[in-house]
């Protein structure tokens, strides 16, 4: 296979690169500090269409692909996290459902204006009892005349505190054995309350928050698809979160490492830049090899996705590897920078806090290390 960006993608890359250079990184420090929802960089990445790349242009998408999808979430990340994050659940996770399975009339009214960053969307799966395990939600939906009763709690929701409509996974019954059902709730829907701001280590600006659902009634249109059937629809994006998360992990460690490496070379030490150091060229070394098998196993996978060719194993490895990878740059990225590492007027305090992210979104790296296996041991 060939790596070689098309013109199209190399573009992308550049103008997100730029975005980055101009708008983002100056705000960067600002956005964590104030741990407040960047809602004006929010607007310019839908002005730049990346909310709607991954879609068809009949959807109102530019159709760039995953690849592309990935080169502008790397760029992304490596202006800031918060941000990046925020964008990628909007143009994943936060509309697919409504995109995939909702109705004319509620796409024309939420769909389109999402693509342009006018409305928010965010998905509700994890629970205070129900992370990896998605079969213990304990959030229900049960039949109410001609619509639906939804009641629960879920946490960790990003961009709840902004959200303009939600799709919530909860459990419904079959009558031979339960299944997981997808809602589509809006924010002023009676019954819905977002609950307290989750105060986060990293990623401050990409808010987070719980969800209440207390006699939520929807109407029957509200259910996205055929109730019982969200598990395998889930199943039709996860391999792309996974490579999604894989891009942001890759843009935080570029940040660290190209913060790291200006440093050592600007750093003099007993007559020299320590980058000239043998000890210095090592931590180097291991940093940029790392970067870049990351970015070669995230690459193909994308690659795999955007075909749509097997790709469950390749996802997980570019997930699991580029995460990992991630947090042993930023730290060897600090060890370099030694006092100025570990000083908050720096950034690369800020890479070490927000690279956690990357190891717990998509999937944990045991998860990630299961399917992994299973895959190999078929």
């Amino acid at each position: 296979m060939d790596f070689e960006y098309s013109l199209e993608q190399q573009a992308i890359r550049d103008t997100f690169a730029r975005f980055v250079d101009e708008r983002v990184k100056p705000q960067a420090e600002a956005m964590d500090e104030a741990g407040v929802f960047p809602r004006q960089l929010f607007n310019e990445v839908g002005r730049l269409g990346f909310f709607g790349m991954r879609y068809p242009e009949t959807a109102g998408g530019t159709d760039a692909g995953i690849v592309a999808y990935i080169l502008a979430v790397e760029e992304l990340a490596r202006g800031s996290m918060s941000l990046a994050a925020a964008c990628a659940m909007q143009s994943l996770m936060g509309t697919y459902f409504l995109h995939k399975l909702g109705t004319a009339e509620q796409k024309e009214r939420l769909f389109q204006p999402a693509l342009a960053g006018e409305r928010i969307g965010t998905i509700c799966m994890t629970e205070p009892n129900a992370g990896s395990d998605l079969g213990g939600i304990t959030t229900t939906a049960e039949r109410d005349g001609d619509g639906w009763v939804l009641s629960g709690a879920k946490t960790f929701i990003t961009s709840a505190p902004v959200a303009d409509f939600f799709t919530v996974f909860a459990k419904v019954d079959l009558g031979d054995k339960p299944g997981l059902g997808i809602f589509l709730v809006e924010r002023d829907n009676p019954g819905l309350t977002v609950g307290r701001d989750i105060e986060k280590l990293g990623v401050r600006a990409s808010v987070t928050s719980e969800v209440f659902l207390e006699d939520c009634r929807v109407p029957a249109d509200a259910a996205l698809g055929r109730p019982g059937s969200g598990m395998g629809h889930l199943r039709e994006i996860l391999n792309e979160i996974r490579i999604m998360t894989a891009a942001l992990s890759i843009g935080v460690a570029r940040a660290a490492m190209d913060d790291s490496v200006a440093y050592a070379n600007q750093r003099v030490q007993f007559g020299r830049p320590i980058s000239k150091f043998q000890a210095m060229r090592i931590r180097i070394a291991d940093m940029a090899t790392e970067l870049e098998a990351a970015r070669r196993l995230t690459q193909y996978a994308a690659w795999l996705a955007e075909r749509d060719l097997p790709r469950t194993k390749e996802a997980c490895m570019a997930k699991y590897f580029a995460s990992e990878a991630a947090a042993r740059v930023c730290e060897q990225a600090a060890r370099i920078m030694a006092a100025y590492g570990y000083a908050m007027e720096y950034p690369i305090q800020r890479y070490l806090r927000d690279v956690r992210f990357t190891l717990i979104g998509g999937g944990t790296s045991e998860m990630m290390q299961l399917t992994i296996g299973r895959e190999v041991s078929r």
